[in-house]
C-alpha cells in the first residue's frame, strides 16, 4: 500500500515518538522532510538529524529534544495536505500563537519559517505549523 501524505505520516512518527519518551524517531528520507528537519534543528525543536540507511533504504532518524523531561514540541499539525493545499501570499502568512510557535512554507527560495518568508518578501505553501 502507498502512502497518501509522506509528511503527515513523518509529522505522526514525530509526535508519537515524543509522547511516548523516545530519544530518537526514524522515517523513510525524502528532500522535503530533511529541509523540515532542517528549519525544526535551526529553530530548536529537534537537538539533530541524520540521513542513514537502514535496511538498504535511505531513512532520517532525528534525535528528538526534551526539557525538564516533557518534549519541546507541543504540538505539530499538517496545515496542507494532498487533498487540500494551503497557500498564502507574502501578507497572508499565518502567525502561530502570536508569533510563539513557527508555521514552515515551502517557497520558490526553499523551505523556511513564516519570519524568513515575511523577511524576504514571498509566500508559498503552508506545510505545518509547530509550537
Amino acid at each position: 500500500m502507498t502512502m497518501q501524505d509522506p509528511l503527515a505520516d513523518m509529522l505522526t512518527r514525530i509526535r508519537n515518538a515524543q509522547m511516548a519518551g523516545k530519544p530518537t524517531v526514524d522515517f523513510p528520507a525524502a528532500n522535503v522532510k530533511a529541509a523540515v528537519c532542517a528549519v525544526l534543528k535551526d529553530e530548536g525543536y529537534i537537538a539533530d538529524y541524520a540521513s542513514v540507511e537502514s535496511a538498504g533504504k535511505p531513512t532520517i532518524r532525528v534525535e528528538l529534544k526534551y526539557f525538564e523531561g516533557k518534549p519541546v514540541i507541543a504540538e505539530i499539525d499538517r496545515a496542507s495536505r494532498p487533498g487540500l493545499r494551503s497557500y498564502s501570499g507574502k501578507g497572508d502568512l499565518p502567525s502561530v500563537r502570536s508569533g510563539l510557535g513557527v508555521a514552515i512554507i515551502s517557497t520558490s527560495k526553499g523551505v523556511m519559517t513564516d519570519r524568513a518568508a515575511r523577511e524576504a518578501g514571498i509566500g508559498g505553501e503552508v506545510l505545518c505549523t509547530v509550537f
